[in-house]
C-alpha cells in the first residue's frame, strides 16, 4: 500500500505517481490511498489505478486515521509505504493482530516526530539519509532509494524557439518561493546578453518577482509560464537550465534537465551540490551570489563545447542512475529484502 497525503502539485506528488504507475507493472500488487485532489485521481484512474481518497485533515481527524486502520484491515498489505509527514502521522503502527513494515520516505529534512512508529525510511538523497542516522535511527533501518525521471518524448527535436534565433534560451522551473532563488537569476539576467529567460511556476512570490524583473529592467526579457505540467518542450527548446535555490534538497529538475541534454547550472544547495560534479555535468556557484551565476551562465553560453560536454556527461549519469528501469530495480530490491 502506499500513502500521499500531499499538495496539488510538487516534486515528492509527482514523483509518487511516477512510482505508483511504475510498479503497477511489476509483479506486485498495490493498494493506493491519496488525498483527494481531482486531477491527481484522474490521472491515476487514467492509467487504470483506482485509489481510495482520505481527507487527511491533520492530527485532530481520528475519522481519516480510523478509515486508514480499516484499509490496511481489509487489505492486508506486507508493506505500507507513506509519503511525508501528514500520510506516516495517519498511519497506524504495525501490531501482531495487524502485521506489516511501514516503510515512510522521506524528500526533506523533516522533524523526525511523525516517523517514531516506522520500521524502515526511505531517503531520496544521501545527504538526508546522513540527516537520519545522525539523528539516532539505526543505518541498517535508513535506505537511499532516487528518484526516477520519465519523459516519453526525450529523444523528439527541439521546439523552435518562440524569440529571436539569435538569442539564447534559459530555463528555470519551481515554485515561486523564496527557497527557491528565482530573485537572485532575475538579478543575474541584466549582464547576461541576448538571452531570455523562460520561468515554469507558480506561488506567492510571483508580483514581487515580476516587480523585481521591472526595477533591474529585465521584464520584457522574462517569460511567466505558471504552473506547467509537461516541462519536456521547454527543456529541449533551451540552451541552459538554471536552478539558482536556496535550499533544494534533491532537485528533481536537474536531472529532469539532465534527461533531455540541457546544460544546467546550480547554486550549490544541498541536492545540487550532491547530484553536480562541478565542471563536468554542471556548474555549481555559491547560494545568492547572482554575480557569480552570471559569470557562469556566460560562461556555458559563449562556450558551446562546454555546454554539450556537460549535457553528455550528465545524461549518461541520468540513464546510469535515475532512470526508471534502474531505480524501479532498486525498489523491487528493497521491497524484497523487508519482508523476506
Amino acid at each position: 500500500m502506499q500513502v500521499m497525503a500531499g499538495a496539488p502539485v510538487g516534486g515528492a506528488e509527482a514523483f509518487f505517481e511516477r512510482l505508483v504507475m511504475a510498479l503497477d507493472g511489476q509483479s506486485i500488487e498495490q493498494a493506493v490511498v491519496v488525498r483527494h485532489h481531482q486531477e491527481r485521481v484522474r490521472r491515476l484512474r487514467d492509467a487504470g489505478i483506482e485509489p481510495e481518497t482520505l481527507r487527511f485533515g491533520g492530527f485532530f481527524d481520528v475519522f481519516t486515521r480510523l478509515k486508514l486502520k480499516r484499509l490496511i484491515d481489509r487489505t492486508r498489505p506486507q508493506i505500507v509505504l507513506t509519503w511525508m509527514n501528514r500520510a506516516t502521522a495517519a498511519c497506524p503502527a504495525s501490531t501482531q493482530a495487524r502485521p506489516f513494515v511501514l516503510v515512510a520516505r522521506l524528500g526533506g529534512y523533516y522533524n523526525l516526530k511523525y516517523y517514531r512508529h516506522c520500521d524502515h525510511l526511505v531517503a531520496n538523497t544521501h545527504g538526508i539519509r546522513r540527516y537520519l542516522v545522525d539523528q539516532g535511527w539505526d543505518p541498517e533501518r535508513v535506505h537511499y532509494l532516487p528518484n526516477f525521471v520519465e519523459f516519453d518524448d526525450v529523444d523528439r527535436p527541439s521546439a523552435a524557439p518562440s524569440v529571436s534565433p539569435v538569442t539564447r534560451r534559459i530555463f528555470a522551473a519551481g515554485r515561486l518561493h523564496e527557497n527557491k532563488g528565482l530573485d537572485v537569476l532575475i538579478r543575474a539576467l541584466p549582464t547576461v546578453k541576448h538571452a531570455h529567460l523562460d520561468i515554469a511556476g507558480s506561488g506567492p512570490l510571483a508580483r514581487s518577482l515580476q516587480g523585481l524583473a521591472s526595477e533591474v529592467g529585465v521584464a520584457d526579457r522574462i517569460s511567466w509560464l505558471g504552473w506547467v505540467d509537461g516541462l519536456s518542450e521547454h527543456y529541449r527548446a533551451s540552451d541552459l537550465f538554471v536552478c539558482p535555490s536556496r535550499h533544494e534538497p534533491l532537485g528533481n529538475v536537474i536531472v529532469e534537465a539532465w534527461a533531455h541534454r540541457c546544460p544546467v547550472v546550480a547554486a550549490a544547495a544541498q541536492g545540487p551540490l550532491e547530484l553536480i560534479e562541478d565542471g563536468t555535468d554542471g556548474l555549481l556557484v555559491e547560494i545568492d551570489d547572482h554575480v557569480a551565476l552570471a559569470g557562469a551562465i556566460n560562461k556555458v553560453l559563449d562556450e558551446p563545447a562546454l555546454g554539450q560536454s556537460m549535457a553528455a556527461a550528465g545524461y549518461a549519469r541520468y540513464v546510469d542512475s535515475f532512470s526508471k528501469d534502474v531505480v524501479v530495480g532498486q525498489y523491487m530490491n528493497f521491497f524484497e529484502s523487508i519482508v523476506s
